[in-house]
């Protein structure tokens, strides 16, 4: 019995001497890899996590809006203005609205404000590019194209719009792609819109825009103040006045007038406002730069 007491003893002794090694084995594991097990997250690192995942989803939805955006022609692409960031920028970019049917008119301006021939490449080496802006046809290459191309071989002071479809209907789709074509062939400080109805004092917009150089984010006109014109039939009547006022304006929509559609436009970017009425073509003040033709 005493030897069959002392086995029992040995055998006893023996697992407990193994348990207690398997113990300090496993406490020395679980030391060595606790630095890689994942800590228990407060309130606040997740909120942080969660904000970091959501900051990491506006870039990558930014960044296809900005390919979009270029794809569509409204950023800069690998025209002249990208290829020379050496020279210096331009003053101004001045974009003359015309038609297939105002060629008259065209030539009234030749001869009045506008230079021609070699006066207009000295304008533009002092840093101001004049255009006639127009699209194309309906009737892609018919004779309305023909003159066109004709005319500006000889004059040189077209800017045509190959992708725009001349129509009085589409002149809210014409500025879209009249900045984007401006922006795409000038890097200049100021693109500036005219209608074909208005003469310029030329002189005294160059001093305007001289006095402004290097300003960012301008946006500069002869303000209108008031309702939107949301009755049929008066003069520049809205079809869709009930979507001004609100966010909806920020973004490209194009409306029935390109000027209230340029307008909307500013409101979704941080825009500085500049209403001076120099550029009030109908006022009476002596210091404007523009009249009715």
């Amino acid at each position: 019995m005493a030897f069959l007491s002392c086995l029992a003893w040995l055998y006893v002794a023996g697992r407990l001497w193994q348990d207690a090694q398997t113990r300090m084995i496993l406490s020395g594991l679980l030391e060595k890899s606790s630095g890689n097990l994942p800590k228990v997250l407060s309130v606040e690192d997740k909120l942080r996590n969660l904000g970091c995942i959501g900051i990491g989803r506006k870039i990558a939805e930014a960044e296809m809006d900005l390919t979009k955006a270029k794809n569509e022609g409204y950023l800069w692409g690998n025209g002249t203005a990208t290829g020379s960031s050496d020279k210096k920028k331009l003053l101004a970019v001045i974009g003359v609205y015309t038609g297939f049917g105002s060629r008259l008119k065209r030539n009234t301006f030749r001869g009045s404000w506008m230079p021609r021939g070699d006066a207009l490449k000295k304008l533009e080496e002092k840093g101001v590019v004049i255009r006639f802006v127009i699209g194309r046809s309906a009737n892609r290459g018919d004779s309305l194209d023909r003159n066109i191309d004709d005319e500006n071989r000889r004059t040189k002071d077209f800017l045509i719009l190959e992708s725009h479809e001349e129509a009085a209907e589409e002149l809210p789709s014409k500025v879209k792609f009249f900045f984007s074509a401006a922006i795409e062939a000038w890097d200049a400080e100021f693109y500036v819109k005219v209608d074909d109805n208005i003469n310029l004092d030329l002189a005294g917009l160059i001093e305007m825009l001289e006095a402004r150089r290097s300003s960012q984010g301008l946006y500069m006109g002869c303000m209108k103040s008031g309702g939107v014109v949301s009755e049929e039939g008066q003069q520049w009547y809205e079809p869709e006045w009930w979507k001004f006022g609100d966010s909806k304006t920020a973004s490209l929509q194009s409306y029935a007038h390109d000027d209230i559609s340029v307008g909307s436009w500013m409101m979704g970017l941080n825009t500085t406002y500049v209403d001076d009425d120099r550029l009030c073509c109908g006022s009476s003040r002596q210091e404007k730069v523009c009249s009715h033709a």
